[in-house]
């Protein structure tokens, strides 16, 4: 089996490959502070308590991190704990197919190009895939599979943070749909403007990028992923595919081409 980890500012996605299907996931909270020898332990007890993976050996192990301590441990947790896996981690120098068509190269996240890795693979190009994380992240990626350009925005949970901490009368609540966009208490109408706000800012700024990408807009595939997609897919009219584990995927096809 291959384990792929996503490391982002928030939270850390894992998923276990069997062939080309996810068969076990796990998200944790991102925590710059864990050694490598705590990410083996709670990694060990993760494969443990779960049924579907009694038995089960990992053959390869994929990494991709925005977090650069993250980075470190999780390769010093590799080197120490799964010596004779081979691992691989999204770096310079590793093979994505993916060639960066922006004024520098290294800005781009590497989750970012893993991410229009696996969009290009699943559903081809010209693409823009809008990641839900700590950042809303739109990425632009052409009909030839270059990466081309993005649009960066805040994350529905920096805005809801910081929408809680400069209100003096509003707090954080659950996200969820409110029972519709007229609210008639300040819970609701906090979930309406974060919901519908969010879905219509995706819709917006789509909508632009299509304009540039393609001269037919029709053609432009729209993927969303992230933790919060799934509250954003169903208010928004422009996401066509909303797939979870985008990066994992993308992260599974790296491994193929870079494993020896």
């Amino acid at each position: 089996m291959l384990l792929t980890i996503d490391v982002g500012n928030t939270h850390t996605v894992l998923g276990l490959f069997e062939g080309e299907e996810v068969i076990e996931h796990w998200r944790l909270a991102t925590d710059a502070r864990r050694t490598a020898d705590e990410i083996a332990v709670v990694l060990q007890g993760l494969l443990a308590q779960s049924p579907l993976l009694k038995g089960a050996d990992i053959h390869g192990i994929a990494i991709c991190s925005t977090v650069p301590s993250v980075l470190n441990e999780m390769r010093e947790m590799c080197r120490r704990y799964y010596g004779d896996v081979p691992a691989v981690i999204v770096e310079p120098g590793i093979r994505t197919g993916v060639p960066v068509r922006m004024d520098n190269p290294k800005e781009v996240g590497s989750d970012r190009i893993v991410n229009a890795l696996a969009a290009i693979d699943q559903y081809g190009g010209p693409c823009i895939i809008v990641d839900f994380g700590t950042a809303t992240s739109f990425d632009a990626v052409s009909a030839k599979g270059e990466y081309v350009g993005a649009v960066t925005a805040p994350g529905i949970e920096i805005s809801v943070d910081a929408l809680a901490a400069a209100g003096a009368q509003l707090h954080k609540v659950e996200l969820v749909r409110p029972r519709s966009v007229i609210a008639k208490n300040t819970v609701e109408a906090l979930q309406a403007g974060i919901i519908y706000g969010f879905a219509g800012q995706v819709d917006g700024i789509v909508e632009r990028m299509t304009a540039e990408l393609a001269d037919d807009p029709d053609e432009v595939t729209v993927v969303a992923t992230g933790g919060h997609a799934g509250l954003v897919v169903g208010e928004s009219r422009s996401i066509d595919v909303h797939e979870p584990w985008l990066t994992l995927i993308g992260l599974r096809l790296i491994y193929h081409r870079n494993a020896v």
